[in-house]
């Protein structure tokens, strides 16, 4: 089984704001992404392939209201809060926070979690109290991960290291994965590596070699979770981390990085035709 990604960001915000959205307005985005995929989408074996996106969360009730009988299309949120409601506790007092119930509520089947993103604003808060503590955002992310499991969620959960990690690379994803991942259901989540230290402009990526390295590395760990490549599949490396046995897929973020750069419905899969056939 194959797992293709699509973590749509905030490219939602339209070009003229500054953003990178030139494809939809902005309250029919959702709806425009997942009508304009999910018809391709159908050629390839659900026994072959699944299709998640992650949404910000604006756009969730258009993207699943968008879906088709059969859609192939699971739509994924960008994230849930470490707490969650419960019955007789927390009813919902969640100002800012997005509980995992809500997220189930809201049509959510999967969500990604411990993206670079996601773990460089929780270092940024730990900063501004002068704290440096890897271990409690892995041990935040488990939090996550287990309120997203326990409603039924599926969790792509990313590792990554930094430039400045690159000679600990073996310490520091192990770390992620160990208390990222501790008394966790592994059926429930899928890993992505992120090569932080080679994802950006003018940075060199992460080559085959490297890739396998840690990928061999990750399933050793894991007793053989699935692992897609989460620095990016692009047109120009799909045919690559096909090429990789211990890659199960990767995640698309952008899809034209020159000229008009943002993510466009028909490149995407075009990203996933090249992955799919090479």
């Amino acid at each position: 089984m194959k797992h293709i990604y699509l973590n749509l960001k905030r490219f939602d915000v339209p070009a003229e704001l500054g953003g990178v959205n030139r494809i939809a307005d902005m309250k029919d985005w959702g709806k425009y992404i997942v009508e304009n995929t999910q018809e391709e989408l159908k050629k390839y074996s659900p026994e072959d392939v699944e299709f998640a996106m992650f949404f910000p969360e604006i756009h969730l009730f258009s993207a699943c209201q968008a879906k088709t009988e059969n859609s192939p299309v699971q739509v994924g949120c960008q994230g849930v809060f470490r707490d969650d409601v419960a019955p007789g506790k927390n009813f919902g007092a969640f100002t800012t926070g997005r509980p995992a119930a809500a997220m189930k509520a809201a049509g959510c089947e999967t969500v990604i979690i411990g993206h670079c993103e996601e773990r460089n604003n929780l270092a940024g808060i730990l900063a501004e109290a002068g704290v440096v503590n890897t271990k409690a955002i892995n041990t935040i992310l488990n939090k996550e991960i287990k309120s997203a499991v326990d409603r039924g969620m599926k969790v792509l959960y990313c590792i990554g290291e930094k430039s400045e990690e690159l000679e600990q690379w073996q310490e520091v994803l192990g770390e992620q994965l160990e208390l990222g991942l501790k008394d966790v259901d592994k059926s429930k989540v899928t890993i992505a590596y992120e090569p932080v230290w080679s994802i950006g402009p003018g940075k060199i990526p992460a080559d085959k070699e490297y890739i396998t390295k840690i990928a061999k590395f990750v399933k050793e760990k894991t007793d053989g979770m699935d692992i897609v490549y989460g620095g990016g599949l692009k047109q120009d490396n799909a045919a690559m981390l096909a090429s990789i046995p211990e890659i199960d897929g990767g995640l698309i973020a952008l899809t034209r990085f020159q000229g008009e750069i943002g993510y466009y419905p028909e490149e995407y899969l075009e990203i996933i035709s090249l992955y799919m056939n090479a």
